[in-house]
């Protein structure tokens, strides 16, 4: 049976077969004797993301009492779950991040835990659920990267395009019309809009 560690747009957490391309954690929230979750989803603001073959370190997923290890399709994925790039094992990429999130908002560069604690605001409404944000600008201006939601479904924005997300990849489809928020945290769009390139994994056209 697949552990439950696989993370949606949305944030949720669930057991499904598929492989992810990117890792990332939130803290400790599993019990390493059952490889089961606990009922919390977080314990730190550091949600970040990491590559998932580093320093040929080799981990025995969720058996440990140390962070759970947790696995997104891609990058816009995580992003949108409200995780950013991991300052040691994708360092030049955090600091990528970093810079554009600085860039896109017109302001001096933030620490990693001051971009936390925005995004940890951003992430989750008062109840702990996924935060969703009104669109300020039309679907098609978004930065590449960014996702939205329509109902419980999720779509990437890439070249003015929108393509609904599975746990496969993304499948072209026409623009939601109806109940359309955005998914992505704001702060993180922004860092898109700067300039960070993200890493997109399965869009077929």
């Amino acid at each position: 049976m697949p552990l439950q560690n696989r993370v949606t747009p949305f944030g949720d957490i669930l057991a499904v077969p598929q492989r992810g391309t990117l890792m990332g954690n939130r803290g400790i929230i599993h019990d390493p004797t059952t490889r089961t979750l606990l009922k919390r989803r977080w314990t730190t603001r550091a949600w970040i993301i990491c590559v998932c073959a580093f320093r040929n370190v080799r981990r025995a997923v969720m058996a440990r009492q140390s962070w759970t290890e947790l696995f997104f399709l891609d990058e816009p994925t995580a992003l949108s779950a409200g995780h950013r790039p991991c300052f040691y094992c994708q360092r030049e990429r955090a600091k990528a991040f970093q810079a554009a999130w600085a860039d896109g908002k017109g302001i001096a560069r933030q620490s990693a835990p001051e971009m936390d604690r925005v995004l940890h605001g951003e992430r989750l409404d008062g109840d702990g659920a996924k935060r969703r944000h009104r669109l300020a600008t039309a679907v098609k201006d978004l930065p590449d990267g960014s996702m939205i939601a329509s109902g419980d479904s999720a779509y990437l924005v890439y070249r003015r395009a929108t393509y609904l997300w599975s746990w496969d990849g993304y499948a072209a489809c026409p623009l939601p019309t109806r109940d359309v928020s955005l998914l992505t945290p704001p702060s993180t769009v922004e860092a898109l809009r700067g300039g960070y390139q993200p890493i997109i994994t399965g869009v077929q056209s």
